[in-house]
């Protein structure tokens, strides 16, 4: 594909995919002449139409129908013609608003910005939480529930919760277990996740912690909490919203998305992704790598604590979602939940 098209062929691709965004049917050279005032015959008008198809922009679903863009000719509409509007004052409000009260934990944060993404948008919001190694260690504490098996509560410094049941050999008396809990409490609280394996590793490693029974014990107990944990939360907001687009009433083609939306791992690799990157991220079509993404675009931000990447949110919709609106929403609702992060995490 070139690396610019000519002015003519830009106006006609810009007009194709404007009206295709309104109304998802295969748009024609007489809708295009007539609609948009390009100053070109309509024959002008279907060669340069021939020749974005040959690019590889453009297709043409049936003999005698108009054109739709091609995931192909969606990026180049994205990286080099959409310009993205300002957000109105009302619009910010309206996000800021959602977060009120200012008291609310950070996991009704999470679930208030995927349903806030999608009301907003009228698409599917989605949130990827903190991942769990980036959590802020605060509190444990060890429940026994019978004699081989422990409740373990973890409590994060943003006040997320984490309850995990661990199988143990030997009896433990639940004296032991809170003389775990404080020794535990006193080595860790401040660290990150990723901090608190590598200091309990470093405390296993001491000899003088190895001649105390009970502490290498709480040592090699909370190894089992943090040693694996893989846990990612997921928040999906307005699920049905994508099944108001008329490409998405094919029954297979609603369960396939289904699907992606409960199983949840295709869309957290997605989100992971933007992780990697500052500020909004496109991903169109086919290019998720995703067979259950195909047909759908998911546009993604990180969110951050410090200039940090704590996690993503972002919004699915089809291809032909209205990205001029999609981007700033996304934008604006990052750095807002950004400040949150700030004064909260």
């Amino acid at each position: 594909m070139a690396e610019a098209l000519l002015e003519r062929s830009t106006k006609i691709l810009h007009a194709i995919i404007n009206e295709y965004i309104l109304t998802g049917e295969p748009v024609g050279s007489r809708t295009i002449s007539k609609k948009f005032n390009l100053d070109l015959s309509p024959a002008s008008i279907r060669n340069a139409m021939a020749d974005l198809e040959e690019m590889g922009l453009l297709s043409q679903p049936h003999t005698s129908a108009g054109r739709i863009p091609t995931d192909e000719g969606l990026r180049y509409y994205v990286d080099c013609i959409l310009k993205v509007r300002e957000l109105t004052k009302q619009e910010k409000e309206t996000i800021k608003s959602g977060y009120r009260p200012s008291n609310l934990e950070i996991t009704d944060v999470m679930k208030e910005t995927s349903l806030l993404l999608s009301k907003i948008s009228r698409y599917t919001g989605v949130v990827l939480a903190p991942k769990f190694n980036n959590r802020i260690f605060k509190h444990i504490e060890f429940i026994k529930l019978n004699e081989n098996q422990i409740l373990i509560v973890f409590v994060s410094k943003a006040g997320i919760i984490h309850n995990k049941v661990v199988k143990i050999e030997e009896n433990l008396s639940q004296d032991e277990l809170y003389k775990f809990t404080r020794y535990l409490n006193e080595i860790l609280t401040d660290l990150t996740l990723s901090e608190v394996r590598e200091k309990i590793i470093d405390e296993m490693k001491k000899e003088s912690n190895m001649y105390d029974r009970l502490l290498s014990r709480a040592l090699k107990l909370s190894q089992k909490v943090f040693g694996n944990y893989q846990e990612d939360d997921l928040y999906i907001g307005g699920k049905c919203n994508i099944f108001e687009f008329p490409e998405f009433c094919d029954v297979e083609k609603m369960k396939t998305i289904l699907r992606a939306f409960e199983e949840k791992n295709i869309l957290i690799k997605l989100l992971d992704k933007a992780m990697e990157t500052d500020g909004i991220q496109i991903f169109i079509g086919t290019e998720s790598q995703s067979q259950e993404m195909e047909g759908c675009s998911i546009v993604i931000s990180p969110y951050t604590w410090k200039d940090y990447a704590l996690g993503t949110l972002g919004v699915i919709g089809p291809t032909r979602m209205n990205y001029c609106d999609v981007v700033p929403i996304v934008d604006y609702t990052a750095k807002t939940v950004s400040k949150i992060m700030d004064t909260r995490y």
